[in-house]
Formats: structure tokens, sequence, C-alpha cells
């Protein structure tokens, strides 16, 4: 399979397939995420998906891996994040090994050479194997290159990186190549589709969202987290589900050091169902405060308004 060529799955794509195909998948989205998804499959682009944590943007790759049946690769960045850890690294015991080999050998190998010329150019000659692919230690970038049949390669939180690993990214997000000193250019065997997220920690420099098609996510609408709710926690009794994504928008309304992200609202529903909820009650929802809020002083804020969010969320239409 060549660079340029696509699987099949790919080719038959269509904005309508890819939101169907997610939602069997339990990834419910509206249109425009499907229309990003689609376009950035067929135009060959990588695809930089934004928005606040726990709205759904890695799990956007791995729907999008599961749905075209492959590989995910994933690259979790943080700050100091180099291009060892990301790109490749030598197997230096290997390395070793083959050192040892070569001296115990060294005799055989100059055996017969006639100068000192004649003999460097014989150890250039095996000296250069040390540094083939064969002691190449793939990474993700260069898993993802060197995928036989296309891979997803996702690129978390790209936001946390320094700008320097920023700007490694630009060869391999233009041309999906990477340059090795010893080696030379490593060319993709199939293009994988690349997913970057970024949680706005910081401004991302223009060259990187100039290769990239673009994606903001934000917290899905109330009809929208209904039906992720129905899709993800189905025993969950229709009064409480309206009644709990009515209640964590208020939450979202408020002035909170963390808003609850679409995982934590799906937890929570899990563990009312648990606990036999059919509906919100004050005491079941003082208790269970703690898995849509994470910080203390959040709860706090909210534990003086927990009657009027109530009443919200059950008179809610």
């Amino acid at each position: 399979m060549s660079a340029n060529d696509l699987p099949s799955a790919i080719d038959n794509l269509t904005p309508e397939t890819i939101q169907s195909g997610f939602a069997s998948l339990g990834y419910i989205c509206d249109e425009s995420i499907a229309m990003a998804i689609y376009l950035a499959t067929q135009l060959n682009k990588p695809i930089l998906v934004e928005g606040p944590p726990g709205v759904g943007k890695t799990e956007l790759a791995k729907a999008t891996a599961s749905l075209l049946e492959l590989s995910l690769i994933r690259l979790q960045c943080y700050e100091g994040l180099d291009e060892a850890k990301a790109l490749y690294e030598w197997k230096y015991g290997k390395q070793l090994l083959y050192t040892q080999v070569l001296k115990d050998k060294l005799g055989d190998l100059l055996k017969g050479a006639h100068g000192l010329s004649e003999s460097v150019t014989r150890l250039h000659e095996f000296g250069d194997i040390f540094y083939s692919e064969e002691f190449l230690e793939p990474r993700p970038l260069l898993q993802a290159l060197k995928a036989e049949h296309g891979s997803v390669l996702l690129i978390d939180e790209i936001d946390k990186s320094d700008h320097e690993f920023e700007s490694f990214l630009l060869e391999m997000l233009s041309d999906y190549q990477i340059s090795v000193p010893e080696i030379g250019t490593i060319k993709a065997v199939s293009h994988p589709i690349v997913f970057l997220t970024s949680n706005n920690t910081r401004e991302l420099s223009d060259a990187l969202k100039r290769r990239c098609l673009h994606l903001y996510i934000p917290f899905p609408d109330i009809k929208l987290e209904q039906k992720i709710i129905q899709s993800r926690v189905p025993e969950a009794s229709s009064n409480l589900q309206k009644q709990l994504v009515h209640f964590v928008h208020s939450l979202r309304e408020m002035d909170l050091k963390k808003h609850p992200s679409i995982s934590e609202t799906i937890d929570w529903a899990r563990a009312l169902v648990l606990l036999h909820a059919s509906a919100l009650e004050p005491d079941l929802v003082k208790s269970t405060l703690n898995l849509l809020l994470k910080h203390e002083e959040d709860i706090a804020t909210v534990k003086p308004e927990l009657t009027s969010l109530l009443n919200k969320s059950r008179s809610a239409r």
C-alpha cells in the first residue's frame, strides 16, 4: 500500500455514515463533528480538536479508530516531551552487544586489508549498521508512519508540550514524514489519520494551526447530552436522565473552578442508577455531588443553591 492509498472504509465514508457509525459505538455527536471527520479523512489533513476538558476530544479519536477498524496510536504530551520519547530511540543494548561481536571478529574483518585507509573503510562499512533501522526503537510518531495499513495517531493535549516540540511536529503534520539524522527521511507507508487535542491552556502557533483542520467541541446542549446519557446509561429512567442533565447544565452556568465534564455526568448517572434513583432527591444529590465536582470549594458553593437547582431541574421541560 502506498502512502497515498486509503483504506476502502475511508473511501466510502459520508458525514451521515460517520454520525450513525459513531452512534452505534456509543459516541453521540452533532453534524459539525461528523463533517470535520469526513473532511479530515478525505483531504488527508490532521485535525486539531480544541475545547474544554471532558467534552470527548480523546474519545473522538478512539471512536474514529474503532469505526475504521484501525489501530490507535496515542502520544500523551507533557512539558519536556522530546523527540526521543515521541519519535524513536536507539536500541543501545543491542548496539552494545553488536559492538562486542564486532570486537571479537575484528581480526577476521581486517584480514587481508592493506594499510590504514583500507582498514578504516572496512570498519566504516560495518559501523554504519549501528545506525540503521534495525537498531531503531520506534515511538508513537514513527509507529504511525510505519503502520502498513494505516492508523489513527492521537497526539493528546498538545498544549501541554513545549513550543520546541510543537515546531518539531511541523514536518510530520505537513508531509507525513520525519527526518532521522543518521538515516535520512522516513516517509509514511500509509498516511495516518492524525488527531491533535488541546484544552486551550496556551496558544498554539499559527504554523501548527495552518497545517490542520480545526474543530472546536463545546459542552453539548441539553438535547444532545440527553442523547449521550440515553446511549451510555440506557437503564436510567427518562425522568432521571432529563433531571440530571438539566441539573448539570445549571452547574455549568455557575462560577465554579471546574465544571462537570460529559464523562463525569455519565459516571454520576451510573451511580444514581446503582443507588436505584428514579429522580433527583436532595439527600442523594448531596451525597453524590463529589462525582460531579472535584474541588471542595465548588461543592461548598453549590450546596447552598441545591434546593433552587433541584427545583429548576424538576420543572424543566
